[in-house]
């Protein structure tokens, strides 16, 4: 499936739509292979002990995996994450931005099944991994026509 929103779109897609939390985050990449995105840790971010949160690498990981599957679909404000697991594998570096690398496993009609990876910003052991699956609105892919 081609890409129906690039870079620049998904960015103007949260500014206006999760306006919310749009400053948070920076698309780093979109492309066929999926979706990098950025966490920009602010104070907001951090847990007891000066690491980056649960919710906020889980927030990460959920926008993430939903900007690969809009990537894809186009502007669909209505996928939602109907399934998640995420596993936290070590402490994130203190003072630095964690990135999510998501790609599509698999996109059908009704469900959208996806992974992301989270690092700290420089380094190559991920922090977390999470595995989620998204409702996919009726005919929101290719006219209902796909699966």
């Amino acid at each position: 499936m081609e890409l129906k929103m690039d870079r620049d779109a998904l960015t103007l897609f949260l500014r206006r739509d999760f306006a919310q939390v749009a400053e948070d985050f920076a698309v780093e990449r979109a492309d066929a292979g999926g979706v990098t995105l950025r966490l920009r840790v602010a104070e907001r971010h951090l847990r007891p002990g000066g690491t980056v949160s649960g919710p906020s690498m889980f927030g990460l990981a959920d926008v993430a995996l939903y900007l690969a599957i809009l990537s894809r679909l186009g502007p669909v404000s209505l996928a939602v994450t109907t399934n998640s697991s995420m596993d936290f594998m070590r402490k994130p570096v203190a003072g630095r931005d964690v990135l999510a690398e998501a790609r599509l496993l698999k996109l059908g009609r009704v469900l959208a099944v996806g992974d992301a990876l989270l690092f700290s910003e420089g380094e190559a052991a991920p922090v977390a991994r999470a595995s989620m699956t998204y409702a996919i609105p009726p005919g929101a892919v290719d006219g209902g026509r796909a699966g």
